[in-house]
């Protein structure tokens, strides 16, 4: 059997981990400035030309934005636009963009069943909390979410202390607890709508409705959401750009 080859990975690929790391640390906030170009290629013993390309690949993975002439900043759920724009994938048939309302229905405790457990690397019985939020466009009823968060990383976590809060329910993650979300994988498929779906976004028992599948993942590739959207389709479809 041949001996395995020793692996390679170019430097500014190993400082853009110990910058990960430094921000999974909370070295920096989200929304804070980090040290220049300069500062980070004396504090690493590199070029400042290898501290760029680090740079521009945190950049590419939406971990950091520069601002031209200001500097780079840690990336944060709170610049509105572009979170809606990387999470939020369903949009009116019509092409008229509109940011739908978020109304949360309820918060309750529970335990983390075998495949909860699995997705959110947990063990099974590990506490959860499990959210039911809607979300509205034009005051109708659109997707229906049912969120799964691991109980320890949202200690505190409250209907009332979301409902206090102004803001989208990443940024609401972040602010709140520490946590932000980084990227997702989504899974699509057609499912009949039940009994207390179909209440919810008032469409007959039996309608087709999307699924939409979702892990989201925090720094490090640490699952710390599972959610499933069930989305109407009358007037609204789920858009993925590729390219």
């Amino acid at each position: 059997m041949p001996n395995p080859s020793p692996s390679f990975r170019p430097l500014y690929l190993q400082i853009k981990a110990l910058l990960e790391q430094s921000l999974a640390a909370g070295e920096w906030r989200p929304g804070e400035a980090i040290p220049s170009e300069i500062e980070l290629a004396g504090r690493y013993g590199v070029s400042q030309g290898t501290v760029r390309k680090a740079i521009d690949a945190l950049a590419a993975d939406n971990l950091v934005v520069r601002r031209q002439g200001k500097g780079t900043f840690v990336g944060t759920h709170t610049e509105e636009k572009g979170s809606h724009v990387r999470y939020l994938r369903i949009r009116r048939n019509d092409g008229r963009d509109e940011h739908p309302a978020s109304r949360l229905l309820d918060v309750r405790r529970g335990k983390a069943s075998g495949e909860i457990a699995r997705l959110l690397d947990l063990r099974p019985g590990d506490p959860v909390l499990v959210l039911r939020r809607v979300l509205e466009y034009s005051g109708e009823p659109v997707v229906l979410d049912e969120i799964t968060l691991p109980a320890g990383l949202f200690r505190g976590l409250t209907k009332a202390r979301y409902d206090a809060y102004h803001g989208s329910m990443y940024s609401f993650f972040e602010t709140q607890f520490g946590v932000r979300m980084l990227k997702a994988q989504e899974k699509l498929r057609a499912v009949a709508a039940d009994a207390a779906a179909a209440e919810v976004l008032r469409v007959p028992p039996g309608t087709p409705l999307l699924a939409v599948d979702r892990l989201t993942l925090t720094y490090g590739d640490r699952p710390v959401e599972v959610r499933r959207g069930l989305c109407t389709t009358r007037a609204h479809h789920y858009v993925n750009e590729l390219g």
